[in-house]
């Protein structure tokens, strides 16, 4: 899988930073700022694909199956620090979305040399989580053409799992490997190569839509609400009871005995208190609409 890197569009030298050694600390800020300016738009360009994939993720993980990110350097970083919010913002299981990188944990903090060469290890560290047909992989490589994620992409669908090649190069390498391709090209960095700055800016963008869409399709959340996250901290407790004030029409006092009530489960809270019922009624009539809140309050019983 041998390409010229001068090829890339990512590795192309930017005209705008030439002088980039001569400019004063105010000059490279706007220089950055500038070049990020045109980010949200190659993103938005990728929009049909993106929603597609949300579509997927959603429809195979209410089917059990699980978001699996893979990459290796600042992809693979971006990937593990996505999967890792998922728990605490949505309530999800741990195993739910899984965040794997070339080089194992050690290559989180560090550079582990030669990992990124390997279709082999990606293969191996996929057959490791015991890979199905039902899983969504999404392979992250900037570049377009990391034969780690190109082997991971590869396996992923000789196993049956969906497969999305998430890079910042047309025409990439990946897109071959690929069920579905999302390429934000965002032109050559200000420090050509360096792609954890414009590239990477734009990748955190789409795994923010992608593993948001489909929770929030999931019914993980009500309107703008994070009604299924996990009271873990004094923050997330005090967001939880605002939010159940708000939503029940009580005071944050009474929200907090509801919330204690209902063993913290925010969702289970909120249908109590708003349909009068007890915390079990509630779980059940949750359970009964897929877990979904609007669902459970609107909705007439059985």
């Amino acid at each position: 899988m041998r390409i010229m890197l001068e090829h890339l569009t990512t590795e192309l030298s930017n005209p705008a930073s030439e002088a980039l050694d001569s400019l004063s600390p105010r000059e490279i800020v706007a220089l950055i700022n500038s070049e990020d300016a045109g980010i949200a738009d190659a993103v938005a360009q990728q929009s049909e694909q993106i929603a597609k994939a949300i579509e997927v993720i959603a429809h195979r993980l209410r089917h059990g199956g699980r978001l699996i990110y893979i990459g290796a350097g600042t992809s693979g970083r971006l990937g593990i620090l996505d999967a890792a919010e998922c728990p605490p913002t949505f309530n999800s299981d741990p195993s739910q979305v899984v965040g794997i990188i070339a080089g194992g944990p050690t290559a989180v903090l560090r550079a582990v040399e030669g990992a990124e060469d390997s279709p082999e290890l990606a293969k191996q560290d996929l057959k490791n989580i015991e890979l199905c047909s039902n899983d969504v992989v999404v392979g992250i490589a900037t570049s377009g053409r990391t034969p780690y994620v190109a082997g991971a992409l590869e396996y992923a669908r000789s196993q049956g799992a969906y497969a999305i090649g998430l890079s910042c190069n047309h025409n990439a390498t990946i897109n071959t490997r690929s069920d579905l391709t999302i390429s934000p090209v965002v032109g050559p960095e200000i420090l050509s190569g360096s792609t954890r700055m414009k590239a990477g800016t734009a990748t955190k963008m789409v795994l923010n839509m992608l593993s948001t869409g489909a929770m929030v399709r999931l019914g993980k959340t009500y309107g703008n609400l994070m009604v299924d996250l996990q009271a873990t901290n004094t923050k997330l407790t005090e967001r939880s009871r605002r939010i159940l004030a708000k939503l029940a029409m009580i005071s944050p006092e009474d929200a907090a005995i509801q919330l204690h009530q209902c063993g913290g489960e925010l969702k289970v809270a909120i249908v109590s208190q708003r349909l009068n019922l007890s915390p079990d009624e509630a779980r059940q009539r949750l359970q009964a609409n897929g877990g979904h809140l609007r669902q459970a309050l609107e909705n007439d019983p059985d």
